[in-house]
């Protein structure tokens, strides 16, 4: 099973990477940083850390690889980020909470998109503590 998910988040974030028309040399690469984050995603989550602080630490390692790939291929870390963090986002909790909004259970919804406000803020936050890592790390000398 945690094969299929990492080919599946390989194969997701590189296919957007073709919608986002990533030069496709650099496709695989985009494809192994989304993976890359799923597996640290599901590692976090498999030993017990809250799905929250599992996304952010999956959000920063994404990050990070993101800035080593744009160094070694003279590009943007955008490229990689972009596509890297679409097995991360919480679409499928976003949309559970909408259902339940449409089905009057308030509750339940208030609950899931809380959680994916969360999810989405430890996204945001992974990727900027990585790259403010990263800018203190290029001033060094």
């Amino acid at each position: 099973m945690m094969m299929v998910q990492l080919l599946l988040s390989f194969v997701a974030s590189s296919l957007f990477g073709v919608i986002f028309n990533i030069p496709k040399r650099l496709l695989p690469h985009s494809g192994f940083v989304g993976m890359s984050g799923w597996a640290m995603y599901m590692a976090a989550a498999r030993s017990g850390i809250d799905g929250v602080a599992a996304t952010f630490a999956a959000a920063f390692f994404v990050a990070f690889l993101s800035n080593g790939f744009a160094r070694r291929y003279r590009t943007p870390a955008t490229i990689f980020i972009v596509s890297g963090i679409i097995p991360l986002v919480p679409g499928g909790t976003a949309f559970e909470a909408m259902r339940h909004v449409v089905m009057n259970d308030y509750n339940a919804a208030i609950s899931l998109a809380a959680k994916a406000f969360m999810i989405s803020g430890a996204i945001a936050m992974g990727l900027i503590f990585s790259e403010v890592i990263n800018q203190l790390a290029k001033r060094r000398p």
